[in-house]
């Protein structure tokens, strides 16, 4: 039996964290092991939530496109500088190498990935709590502010313990193998103390009164950012620990993430006792969880085992444990119950210096980031942590209605829009326009000056990036959209026993017999349930460069026909982003009181003015713009501005008299309606796919597709069946969401369906 003698309260502590680590490890074992196949079966892209998966792609500014095409480029043997895609070597740029690195493919990184390692690595200290009796237990921690740390309950349980502490950095060897000397500070509990027996978790205040030589603010500290997508079911990640109390070790990379719960990470690591309270980071330096117990093996009982099988007891130490697995605990979890503590004073102005930091203090430790990164993320060099419960977001794009805008003082000011938007404000170029308000871009069409692409007023289309505030971000889509379309130079365009053997697995739990209501909710229960990864609005990465190109490897215009190559409009639509970001920035900058209507009417302005060349045939206003009907690939397609302005949000409608009016080659429109002079097929199929996918959301306004319009769909149909180009599109947008479109894969069944219940 052991007695209190023999086990201190820190032992007796992570006692009972070990058993619960254990429990909820053993509950998920089924589930692990699902994963593990799913990984070494299909990759790491496979494993987890969609969602998830969609939201770490974004957050490395990268999209289902882009991975798919890395994960489809022919493997070679890898070459003398490691490389395996068939690419040249200025073509490994940032997202391919992370996306390579994410999916197992390759080792090659950044070197900066070593230099954000060793800055990681320096907000990482050892903690000593001397007992009452004189005895010490260690732990780690990492600095989360200017002024506070982290690390867990079992190691610091209360004010009292967190008084008898200190905690060390530098505790390290340099790289001639000399210890280095540690820079030690006594940790402040009176100042701030916030713990969590549940979580395991203890934030504390750290007194900066140590050796000046070496003041706190030196060693930095790693942000606390709440968002989803720091890391997913397969990825690798990195812990930064001090094991058993000795000096600095990393255990780097060869720690995959098996499972993820509500409120814990499991991974499979090499870590020791004195860990508890280490950073689990990702290879972008992230935080992405808590190290706070190991898993041991146990026996049939559920009792802890010793490296040699016999039981283990808490005084034999915990270098005697067998492990099995590792437990963190979710960042997310950890802000969110650090918000719900109810604080004033001293202890609130740190708490939102946590979760906000203010100007002034050294850089964080926060590895570059994507446009897509979400809402209250840390930005790169500044000092911004995340604002907790602030959501995911889709890629930068614009910002949405209901943003709250501030921004500060300086000649460089920083801009927040939370939910959709964070970016760097500049002093704006002097913008200037076309006389008809548009920059022309000629297409490969002999009319094709009539129909001028939009493009940014900075950037001349064809040459050079994007320049001016914001154009780093559109700058980065502007790379991985013309990788995009390198790489889907050697595709077979169209694999037709391939894309038939997928669309009848698709299908195969369609019943066969059934028609009218019966088939149309079995289509919308199938459409919505594969419905898997669901991209926001970004044609110049997903659409111009494979999705929507025609067998000639061309795009057209979907109502007037008109040819463009895929760069033309992937550059015009990449620079139209630049532009609307800087003036959204400058709305911002001049407007710092701007409330959600402001805003709203800004980004409204800002897109009619700087539309993308490409056109929703169920228009937007019709859903509100949201996603993700927005993003919805299926009904999605290459459009110059103008024939896209000409049809508006004018319904479908077939003239008796049909004849071009208004503006030549688009079609006609009148108050009845718009009729496109081309595309009228695809149109249709894409305009029923869109009324299966999403019933009952369009159609009870007037204007909108009524039951008494869909005939007109239909007879467009049956007059134009789907072609190669549309059987291409079907296949390559599965591929990118998941779902296909039936009216393309099975023409008939558009007889068969009863699109809306008021329909004959």
């Amino acid at each position: 039996m052991v007695t209190k003698e023999h086990v201190s309260p820190a032992t007796a502590a992570y006692a009972l964290q070990l058993e619960q680590a254990g429990q909820r490890f053993a509950e998920r074992t089924a589930r692990r092991e699902a994963n593990r196949r799913t990984v070494a079966d299909r990759g790491v892209l496979y494993a987890d939530d969609p969602g998830r998966v969609q939201k770490r792609l974004a957050r490395l500014n990268a999209d289902w496109s882009l991975a798919g095409s890395v994960e489809r480029a022919r493997t070679d043997p890898p070459s003398s500088a490691g490389g395996t895609l068939p690419l040249e070597p200025e073509e490994f740029g940032t997202d391919v190498l992370g996306l390579e690195r994410l999916m197992g493919r390759n080792d090659l990184t950044e070197v900066a990935y070593l230099e954000g390692g060793q800055l990681a690595a320096r907000s990482v200290g050892r903690i000593t709590v001397t007992g009452t009796s004189g005895r010490r237990h260690h732990g780690t921690g990492f600095m989360v502010s200017p002024s506070l740390l982290i690390t867990n309950n079992h190691v610091l349980r209360g004010q009292e313990e967190a008084g008898r502490a200190v905690v060390e950095f530098n505790l390290q060897a340099g790289l001639d193998g000399t210890p280095l000397v540690p820079a030690v500070f006594p940790l402040d509990p009176q100042g701030f103390f916030v713990t969590d027996a549940e979580l395991d978790f203890s934030v504390v205040a750290v007194r900066d009164d140590g050796d000046r030589s070496a003041p706190l603010e030196r060693f930095h500290w790693l942000p606390l950012d709440g968002a989803q997508g720091k890391a997913i079911i397969g990825e690798f990640v990195n812990i930064v620990q001090h094991p058993d109390g000795e000096p600095k070790q990393l255990a780097l990379r060869e720690n995959q993430i098996v499972d993820l719960l509500d409120g814990y990470v499991h991974y499979v690591t090499d870590t020791a006792r004195g860990s508890s309270g280490s950073p689990v980071l990702n290879d972008q330096w992230e935080v992405v969880a808590l190290h706070h117990s190991a898993v041991p093996r146990t026996d049939s009982e559920g009792r802890p085992l010793t490296l040699d099988g016999t039981l283990w007891q808490p005084w034999m130490g915990e270098h005697e444990l067998a492990w099995k697995g590792n437990e963190g605990v979710r960042v997310s979890r950890i802000l969110q119950a650090l918000t719900r503590v109810t604080l004033s004073g001293t202890p609130a102005r740190l708490r939102d210096e946590m979760l906000r930091p203010s100007d002034g203090g050294p850089p964080p430790v926060v590895p570059r980031t994507a446009p897509g990164v979400a809402a209250g993320a840390a930005r790169p060099g500044t000092g911004d942590a995340p604002v907790p419960g602030a959501g995911p977001v889709a890629e930068t794009g614009g910002a949405t209605a209901g943003a709250a805008a501030t921004a500060r003082a300086g000649s460089s000011p920083e801009v927040t829009v939370p939910l959709r938007v964070t970016v760097d404000v500049g002093a704006l170029p002097h913008a200037w326009r076309s006389a008809d308000g548009t920059a022309a871009v000629s297409g490969r069409g002999p009319d094709a000056e009539a129909f001028p692409l939009v493009t940014a007023p900075d950037v001349p289309t064809g040459t050079g990036r994007p320049g001016g505030p914001g154009a780093s971000a559109a700058a980065r889509d502007l790379d991985a959209a013309l990788l995009n379309l390198r790489l889907g130079r050697d595709r077979v365009y169209y694999d037709e026993p391939s894309d038939l053997a997928a669309r009848d697995s698709y299908y195969a739990g369609v019943s066969p017999g059934a028609d009218g209501d019966a088939l149309r909710e079995e289509l919308t229960r199938l459409l919505e349930a594969t419905h898997e990864r669901r991209p926001s609005y970004r044609p110049s990465r997903l659409l111009y460069p494979w999705v929507d190109l025609h067998p000639d490897r061309l795009l057209r215009g979907i109502y007037s026909g008109k040819t463009f190559t895929p760069e033309e409009l992937i550059r015009a639509d990449t620079a139209v982003e630049a532009a609307r970001l800087s003036r959204l920035q400058g709305f911002l900058a001049r407007e710092t009181t701007a409330g959600p209507a402001e805003l709203t009417a800004e980004l409204e302005a800002l897109e009619a003015s700087l539309p993308y060349n490409c056109e929703h045939v169920v228009p937007q206003s019709w859903f509100d713009e949201k996603e993700p009907m927005r993003g919805d690939l299926h009904h999605l397609f290459a459009c110059e501005p103008g024939c896209n302005s000409f049809r508006g949000n004018f319904r479908y409608h077939d003239f008796a008299d049909f004849r071009e009016a208004v503006r030549h080659d688009c079609g006609r429109r009148e108050d009845e309606g718009f009729e496109p002079a081309h595309g009228k097929g695809t149109a249709a199929r894409a305009t029923l796919y869109f009324l299966l996918r999403y019933p009952g959301l369009v159609g009870d306004a007037e204007k909108e597709f009524t039951p008494e319009r869909i005939p007109v769909l239909l007879a467009w149909h049956r007059a134009e069946p789907p072609t190669v180009y549309e059987r291409h599109r079907n296949g390559a947008i599965a591929e990118v969401q998941g779902n296909r479109n039936p009216l393309v894969d099975h023409p008939d069944w558009a007889d068969r369906v009863r699109f809306a219940r008021e329909q004959p």
